[in-house]
């Protein structure tokens, strides 16, 4: 198992795990599978402000996990969101927490406080996840969201990785953390 920072070249390996979740469920609210193309563009955004990792076994990109902003606001500039996927071959295998492990470290390292884990309900297989990956539930939108026939209630469940103090700085954009530390943290699963 190899944790590792995403390529836009993983854009085809991380495409096969999201498609069957955007086309058969509701656990995202992306309606459209987007294009190679643009899932690789998308990657490359990401990582100039937050992580975006995979894990690959024997060649294979068996999940993913990455960081999104929260809000646009200023003030919300300490929080973002998380995001895991495994391939259904590779569930139950810890890849989840192998993901999150680093994640959280280097959403650590970067200044952040607050991690969010938006989880469309019923959905107890994440919910369970995160819990056990120490996020606690705190609020519930019900109603927030409509796919395939059906209305949708969106769960919130909070990870506080840094204390908050006064004065915060700016967290540090994702390339402008040591490559030597990334590099152990990657190697700590």
């Amino acid at each position: 198992m190899l944790i590792r920072l995403a390529k836009d070249s993983d854009a085809e390996g991380i495409l096969a795990i999201y498609a069957p979740y955007i086309a058969n469920t509701s656990f995202t609210f992306e309606a459209e599978v987007p294009t190679i193309d643009s899932l690789a563009k998308r990657i490359q955004r990401y990582l100039q402000t937050w992580p975006w990792l995979v894990c690959e076994i024997d060649g294979i990109i068996a999940g993913y996990a990455y960081a999104s902003r929260y809000r646009e606001r200023v003030g919300y500039q300490w929080c973002v969101e998380c995001s895991v996927y495994i391939h259904d071959n590779y569930m139950r295998a810890g890849i989840g927490k192998a993901l999150y492990t680093p994640l959280m470290s280097l959403l650590q390292k970067q200044g952040y406080r607050n991690v969010y884990a938006v989880i469309n309900l019923p959905n107890e297989k994440s919910v369970r996840f995160h819990e056990s990956c120490g996020f606690t539930w705190f609020a519930t939108y019900e109603n927030v969201g409509y796919k395939l026939g059906k209305w949708k209630n969106v769960g919130w469940w909070q990870l506080i990785i840094n204390p908050y103090g006064d004065d915060p700085p700016a967290p540090i954009p994702f390339p402008n953390l040591d490559d030597a530390e990334v590099a152990v943290i990657l190697k700590t699963k």
